[in-house]
């Protein structure tokens, strides 16, 4: 799939914002026609997971919609263009996309869900003497997007280290407190790391399990074991389709909610649906997504003893990947907080103007996912929900 430049992007986005752009998402007559039929896209990494349960198991067809089969787009930048011309009503996308979206490129995307927490992880090359951030001075290291929870995560631990991220072409020369970054897709970095291309990078499941189990690679860390239950990918939706069918946008709801408790109660059938010798939602055999699904509590692996300590907080009781849909009002806070010393490529002034206060009531619609929690049973089914405080909570950061 050829990718978009970024030029081509933000005229897309700017005919967005202008109001001339009338694909399905953004005409109240295509409303009317089209509505009724779910139209997901995704990446092809485990964040999609609720989407692409929901379809396989029929949830979508049990509120009464259509749904057509998902589609899988190769990057960030091409998914994102694809929502805002309509040709997808439902997808997730990086928490700090839908902020971009929608304070600097003035678009009406809306986060109606977290889609899962953790899931992601510091992979670098099985050979490396690297052990943690510190060692990162100097090295190659890609993020899978500019406006990612990979790339603020990552950069908070090298702030940690005395180190500076900084943007330049690959060839250029690095001082030994440097660390160079650069966008890369996902499915490219555990290639680029075998034939020595970067030095590690930061990404969503199952590249780290794939990196591990294909190229001998390491996890330098988990990035649940940074920050407890982070999210990472949220559920996003126009709000110009939210206000003209929120019956609509209720049901879909219903099935992606539902789909998050089955994926968190059954990881192993989960590993098996999303295979590619099942339906071939993801790219990745089925001992991968094992890995990812059921292999983090493996301590001798990743615990104490290791170099490198992928897990350091095993008190947390985490795993590497899990399913709560409640968006934390605390954590869009601390994600707009560290966004404002995260280093990104382009115009980032608009992220100071934004007041998080403002940006946790205005991005986020809380009243749709609230009743399909308790559609599904309610707040309890989830364990990482406190049933005593189900809707608020601290944010727990730990290098």
């Amino acid at each position: 799939m050829k990718t978009m430049s970024r030029r081509d992007f933000l005229k897309t986005a700017a005919a967005v914002g202008a109001g001339s752009v009338t694909g399905p998402l953004f005409s109240p007559k295509a409303h009317a026609e089209e509505a009724e039929t779910v139209r997901i896209g995704y990446l092809p990494i485990t964040d999609a997971t609720p989407l692409l349960i929901a379809h396989a198991r029929g949830y979508f067809a049990d509120e009464g919609l259509k749904a057509e089969k998902p589609v899988r787009i190769r990057d960030w930048s091409t998914l994102s263009e694809s929502f805002l011309s309509g040709k997808f009503n439902l997808v997730h996308l990086l928490l700090p996309i839908p902020i971009w979206m929608r304070y600097h490129l003035k678009v009406p995307a809306k986060i109606m869900a977290w889609d899962h927490t953790n899931g992601s992880a510091v992979t670098v090359g099985g050979q490396s003497d690297i052990s943690g951030f510190p060692d990162l001075g100097g090295k190659q290291i890609a993020v899978p997007y500019w406006y990612s929870m990979h790339n603020v995560i990552l950069q908070l631990g090298l702030r940690k280290a005395g180190l500076t991220p900084v943007i330049r072409p690959q060839d250029a020369a690095l001082k030994s407190h440097e660390v160079n970054l650069f966008v890369l897709p996902p499915p490219e970095m555990p290639v680029a790391l075998s034939a020595g291309k970067i030095d590690g990078f930061i990404v969503a499941e199952p590249f780290n399990a794939f990196a591990e189990l294909r190229v001998k690679a390491k996890i330098m860390r988990f990035t649940g074991d940074i920050w407890k239950n982070h999210p990472c990918c949220v559920v996003v939706m126009n709000e110009n389709l939210i206000r003209a069918k929120p019956l609509f946008t209720q049901k879909v709801l219903h099935a992606v909610v539902r789909a998050q408790l089955w994926a968190k109660d059954n990881p192993e059938k989960t590993a098996r649906i999303l295979s590619h010798k099942s339906n071939s939602y993801l790219p990745a055999p089925e001992n991968v997504l094992q890995r990812v699904f059921s292999g983090y509590a493996n301590l001798p692996q990743y615990g104490k003893g290791n170099i490198p300590r992928a897990i350091q907080h095993p008190e947390w009781n985490t795993d590497r990947i899990s399913f709560q849909p409640w968006p934390y009002p605390s954590a869009t806070r601390f994600i707009l907080q560290e966004l404002r010393q995260t280093l990104v490529e382009g115009d980032t002034d608009f992220i100071r103007k934004i007041s998080p206060d403002y940006v946790v009531k205005d991005l986020v619609d809380y009243q749709f996912v609230k009743k399909a929690i308790m559609y599904v049973g309610g707040p309890g089914k989830f364990e990482m929900i406190d049933p005593a405080q189900p809707w608020d909570r601290e944010e727990i950061v730990a290098l």
